[in-house]
Formats: structure tokens, sequence, C-alpha cells
């Protein structure tokens, strides 16, 4: 009788932790949701509830002459950028998967894309978030993508 009481234990705990940590990567991913539905709408009031206030953005491509480059831009350029968006032109950011990663008050999420501009097939890459749970919400700490036109899925359909 004890081990069964034991295994019910183990079993109900093991259960409850499964499913908060499934609520946690909901959460999260609902954060990264709404990140890129303000993006799509031109709504930089959307995209900052989901920012940190000391928020890191950068972005990592290669140019013409095969040079790694990495920028950095600010909360504020990003913002004014997305609100400043002319209404005629219309961004898709299709991700792919989303490869989430939590461990106590960090979480760290993957996601590919493919990007649209007006319809139009623009580039690949990936998305690298850092989240931080600042007390009971989540919140995009750290940003990095990466963008390239080559080796891209969307590409490679087109041929």
């Amino acid at each position: 009788m004890q081990k069964t009481i034991t295994f019910l234990l183990v079993f109900i705990t093991t259960l409850t932790l499964t499913a908060q940590e499934k609520n946690k990567k909901i959460e999260i991913k609902q954060v990264i949701e709404t990140f890129f539905e303000g993006l799509h709408k031109g709504d930089s009031t959307t995209m900052k509830t989901t920012l940190h206030k000391d928020v890191k953005i950068q972005t990592t491509s290669t140019n013409k002459e095969g040079i790694n480059i990495l920028q950095t831009e600010s909360k504020e350029q990003l913002l004014t950028s997305i609100a400043n968006k002319k209404p005629e032109h219309i961004y898709l950011e299709k991700l792919l998967s989303y490869d989430i990663k939590v461990d106590g008050n960090l979480a760290s999420v993957w996601t590919p894309y493919e990007f649209y501009f007006n319809g139009k097939f623009s580039h690949c890459g990936a998305n690298s978030f850092q989240l931080f749970n600042n007390n009971g919400k989540w919140e995009i700490t750290y940003i990095v993508d990466m963008r390239r036109r080559e080796n891209c899925k969307a590409l490679k359909e087109k041929k």
C-alpha cells in the first residue's frame, strides 16, 4: 500500500510540474506572438508591451563582400520605425517553428522565419529571443535576428 501511495504522489507531482512547464511555454509563446502582431499591424504600442525597459536589439547578416555584420538598434529606434511604417507597407514575418527553453525566470526562444514585404518574399533567417519573468510578466530582454537571402525554403519552392 505504501508503494502505491508513493507512486501516486510521484506521479501527481510529475504531472503538476509538467503542466506548469507547459503553461510557462504557452505564456512565453504568447509574448512572441503579441510582438509580431504589433509588427504586422505597425502597432508600436502593442510591441512595447512585450519588451523589457532595457531590451537589447541586434541584427546579423553578411554583406555583399562576405563580411559578417552585427548591427545594434535601440528600443526607441525599433518602436519609432514601426510607428512610422507606411500603411501601404505590409510586413509578414512567418514563424516556421518555436523552440522554447525555460529555467526559472529565464527563457530562450528560437524561431526560424520567412519575411515577406507587400506579399513578396524578402529574406529568411532565425530570431533568438531571451525573456525574463519580471515578477509574473514575461518580457523580452534581448532579440537578435539573422537575415539571409540564400538557402531559404521559400526561394527553393519557387524554382
